[in-house]
This record gives structure tokens, C-alpha cells and sequence, in this order.
């Protein structure tokens, strides 16, 4: 066998079943090395191999090129149940190689180019589907229990954690909901000032923010805020919780990861989320305020008199019950992401991104569920 300089690879079989490989020289992946398919064919294929081992004597260095090569060989010896024999490797070479074997590849970890027919993967997707429904209901049955204890003073978690929560939620979040809804206002009042100068009528754009603001955008808007604030942060810290087997930990104690960590987190952006609605309600009609004033002549007087004119306790009340149904659904949707979580540092970036979707999905859904009811309902 021709190799190039600085490495050799030579295998010999002997009538008794065993099969000797030669590795001389330095291997590294920096270098070229011996074509070494051809032996690993034979490997594969020849019959009456009973034995592998190796011959080292020769061999002047070593990187993880080589350890490649001898996991391949190991893989093979244990699909066709030969006996592999290590002696003849370096120490570290060795240790590196059991320490390589010790814990079997995952299923599907390794990404082929086959793709599965079809209608494999719509049944791979429905099944997918069933199993996150089944998971999703199972996990509010957990928080409705956990739920339950609360109201009878059982539940166990640290109150000192759920006034951090608190504040996570509501104070620190104040800089980036004003930043929204002071724009959130400007656009509206912007867009309806455009139409609505047609016609002469610029003073109806205090009713159309106001209105918009407190019944509706108010709400949407801090809850999408908060969920990719808030609703992430909690995928991520359950997430790693999980990877760090915190989770586990807590289990095995006898504590409920529902009480302990589930509810402080839904009971604190509940209580918070309809604080920070109000805010941006205020902030929403401040930045009408700015156009009406710097754009349509109207005086600050005038402005405020039209909106509260226009406002009632019932858009109030709307707005504040779409705000607290959205600050549970963003913590439902955050704590399930993150318990959901797998054990790698990938799983919780992807619990993460699962936990904004699911929570602005959810949120639009509710608004729409919402909207119809008081419509029905003639609210």
C-alpha cells in the first residue's frame, strides 16, 4: 500500500480469525493521511474475522483525525460482533475512545439527505400534534390543581421569588411598553388623521385612539411585549432548569415544579399585566395627543374632553380582562416551552422561540374569541 509520508495504515489476517492493523507514523487531521477504505471495506465484508488489534509501536503522534478512524473501526467490529482488542493503542488513545463509545448516538441525531414519502411526514406531524395537545392539557390540569392548592393554602412556593417575578414583570418593563404604545399612538392618530381631515372631522381622532388604545391595542400590544420579554425569559430559565436537571432535583425532593416554579410566574404576570395595560393606555392616548396637537391645531383641552367624551368604564373593562387572559396565556405558554425543554443548549434556544410563537398565536386567537363575544354579547 502507497502512503504519503509521515503516517502508514497496513492490515494483516491470519488464518486463526484475527486481523492485525498497523498505524505507524503521526496521524493528524492537519496532514494527508493513507487511503484507508479499502481496508475498511474489507472489514465490512470478509468473513472469518473474529478478532481486531492493533499494532502502535511505530506510531509518533496522534489527533483526534486518528480517533476518528478508530471509531469507524469500532462501529464496524460492533455491528458484526468482532471482538475489538485496545491494548495495543496508546493510553490516551484509549481512554479517549472508550470515553467516545460510552454513550450510544441518539436516534435521528445525525442529519441524512433521505427524505421519508409524504404521507409519512403528515402522519409524523399529526402524531407530532397529538402528543403537544395531550402535553398541553395535561400541563393545565397540573396549574389548575396547583391552582387549587393555592386557594387552600398548600401550595409551596418562595413569596420573596414571586415579588421579584413582580417586579421583572412590571417595573422593568415600563421603559420598553412606553417606547410601543407612545408609537403605537403616533400611528394611529397619524393614519386616522389622514382620513379623517377629508372630511373635516380631526377631533374624532381623540375617540378613534382613545377607544382603540383602551379597549383593544393597549392590551395586544403589552402582551406581545411581554411575550417576547417576559414569555421567553421563563422558556429559558425553565429550559434550564431542565437541561441542569433542577427540575429533576426538585422532584425528588417532594416539591411540585408546578407550585414551586409555574404558578409564582403565571400569578405574577397576571397580577402585572393589566397595571402595564393601563400605562400604555395612557401612553397610547399621550401620543395621539402629540398629533392631534402638532399636526391637526387641536388644543390640549379640547383633546382630552373629546377622549374622555368618547370613553366608557365598560371599554375599561374590556381592555383589562383582554390584558389579564393574555398575561396567563404568555405565562401558560412560557413555563409549558420551557418544561418541555430537551437537554441540550440548542433544545432551549428552540423552547425559547416555541414559547413567542405559541404566545402570539394564542393572543391573536384570544383577541379574536374575545371580540366576537362582546360583539354577541352587545358590549
Amino acid at each position: 500500500m502507497i502512503s504519503p509520508p509521515g503516517s502508514t495504515f497496513q492490515m494483516t489476517s491470519s488464518p486463526d480469525g484475527s486481523c492485525m492493523l498497523v498505524l505507524a507514523g503521526a496521524w493528524s487531521i492537519y496532514q494527508s493521511q493513507p487511503s484507508v477504505d479499502e481496508a475498511l471495506g474489507r472489514l465490512r465484508a470478509e468473513e472469518g474475522i473474529k478478532k481486531v488489534s492493533f499494532d502502535c509501536a511505530s506510531l509518533t503522534g496522534w489527533d483526534s483525525g486518528l480517533l476518528i478512524l478508530l471509531a469507524k473501526i469500532t462501529d464496524i467490529c460492533t455491528s458484526r460482533d468482532i471482538a475489538l482488542d485496545k491494548n495495543g493503542l496508546p493510553d490516551g488513545l484509549q481512554r479517549l475512545l472508550t470515553l467516545a463509545t460510552a454513550i450510544p448516538e441518539r436516534s435521528g441525531a445525525r442529519k441524512t439527505d433521505i427524505r421519508d414519502p409524504f404521507l409519512i411526514r403528515v402522519a409524523d406531524a399529526t402524531l407530532n400534534l397529538q402528543a403537544g395537545s395531550r402535553e398541553a392539557l395535561a400541563f393545565i390540569g397540573d396549574v389548575t390543581l396547583a391552582l387549587g392548592r393555592l386557594l387552600t393554602g398548600k401550595a409551596r412556593f418562595r413569596k420573596a421569588e414571586l415579588f421579584f417575578l413582580m417586579q421583572s414583570c412590571g417595573a422593568e418593563a415600563l421603559p420598553i411598553v412606553s417606547l410601543i404604545s407612545l408609537l403605537v399612538g403616533l400611528i394611529l392618530a397619524f393614519v386616522g388623521a389622514v382620513q379623517l381631515q377629508m372630511f373635516g372631522a380631526q377631533i374624532y381622532v381623540a375617540s378613534l385612539v382613545g377607544i382603540g388604545m383602551v379597549r383593544v391595542m393597549g392590551a395586544i400590544m403589552t402582551g406581545i411585549i411581554m411575550a417576547g420579554r417576559t414569555g421567553a425569559a421563563f422558556a429559558a430559565e425553565l429550559g434550564t432548569m431542565q437541561v441542569n436537571e433542577e427540575i429533576d432535583a426538585l422532584q425528588t425532593m417532594g416539591i411540585s415544579p408546578m407550585e414551586f416554579l409555574v404558578l409564582p410566574r403565571m400569578i405574577a404576570l397576571a397580577v402585572m399585566m393589566p397595571l402595564l395595560c393601563l400605562y400604555a393606555d395612557l401612553m397610547g392616548v399621550l401620543g395621539g395627543l402629540i398629533v392631534g396637537v402638532g399636526m391637526l391645531d387641536l388644543g390640549v383641552i379640547e383633546y382630552y374632553n373629546q377622549t374622555v367624551a368618547s370613553l366608557s368604564l365598560t371599554h375599561f373593562f374590556v381592555g383589562l380582562f383582554h390584558s389579564m387572559v393574555f398575561g396567563v396565556l404568555v405565562a401558560l405558554c412560557g413555563c409549558l416551552r420551557g418544561m418541555q425543554c430537551g437537554r441540550s443548549a440548542s433544545a432551549v434556544g428552540t423552547a425559547t422561540t416555541s414559547a413567542v410563537v405559541t404566545s402570539i398565536v394564542c393572543i391573536i386567537v384570544a383577541t379574536a374569541i374575545i371580540t366576537v363575544t362582546c360583539n354577541v354579547l352587545g358590549i
